[in-house]
């Protein structure tokens, strides 16, 4: 199952059983069975989880809200933050995690991904507390409150066109409020931010289709499409053939 999103908040978390692949728009990170990682919540990234042969994908993630965060460090000194800020981090295995996630399992097993106020509010204080006894770097992404720096919009657009996310998000990303955003936008690519995404994505996946073979099945979440009809009515009204028709075809 493939997941395009942007992380809201800082997410820790584990695999139990099964694998996932984590692809940014330069690097694609695989997270194996008892592996645990940190996501930072600027990322933006397609999910796509494995079963095992024998039992199906499971997993544990705790988020971090900036509330609860701000929170936290508020009494505690830090050094000065550096600012070379990771995507993902691998952390290093450790019986404290595995604890941690051990006893927060059977919850998700009984009651899904809910857990009761309190006990959450206790989790993330011991997993904020183990993080820091086992990485002595995690507050450089933990206490990092800033916004995106502004950045340069073209070139980010070109290589994150394919991420289904909503364009606030994408002018966020970018260091903009979405007056800025689609004013910028406009500037650099002489259309609207909805206008040059669709057609950006029906290209890209019109070459799938007839270049790579893919199946319009596969393609249609692969160039940032939240679903199959919406993609193949407007690869229709784009084209005035469906991506089916060229499958068909071969």
């Amino acid at each position: 199952m493939n997941v395009e999103n942007t992380v809201p908040e800082h997410a820790l978390v584990h695999v139990f059983s099964g694998s996932m692949t984590i692809t940014d728009a330069d690097t694609t990170y695989t997270v194996n069975e008892n592996e645990t990682i940190i996501l930072n919540k600027h990322l933006i990234a397609k999910f796509t989880k494995h079963p095992a042969l024998d039992e199906q994908f499971k997993s544990v993630t705790i988020l971090f809200s900036q509330v609860f965060l701000q929170k936290y460090y508020a009494s505690i000194k830090l050094n000065p933050i550096n600012k070379n800020l990771w995507p993902v981090k691998f952390l290093q295995k450790h019986s404290l995690l595995h604890s941690l996630f051990d006893s927060i399992l059977p919850y998700y097993e009984l009651h899904g991904e809910e857990l009761p106020q309190n006990l959450t509010e206790i989790k993330l204080s011991e997993a904020i507390t183990i993080l820091r006894a086992i990485d002595t770097s995690i507050d450089c992404v933990l206490a990092n409150f800033a916004g995106p720096g502004k950045i340069d919009l073209t070139e980010f657009m070109i290589k994150n066109y394919s991420f289904n996310i909503p364009i606030d998000r994408f002018a966020y990303l970018t260091g903009r409020s979405l007056a800025s955003f689609k004013r910028d936008f406009q500037k650099s690519f002489n259309e609207p931010p909805q206008r040059w995404l669709l057609k950006k994505r029906l290209k890209q996946a019109h070459y799938l289709l007839t270049n790579k073979y893919q199946k319009p099945s596969d393609v249609y979440l692969e160039v940032g499409f939240e679903n199959f009809s919406h993609f193949s009515t407007s690869f229709k009204q784009h084209f005035g053939y469906t991506p089916s028709s060229i499958a068909m075809s071969r």
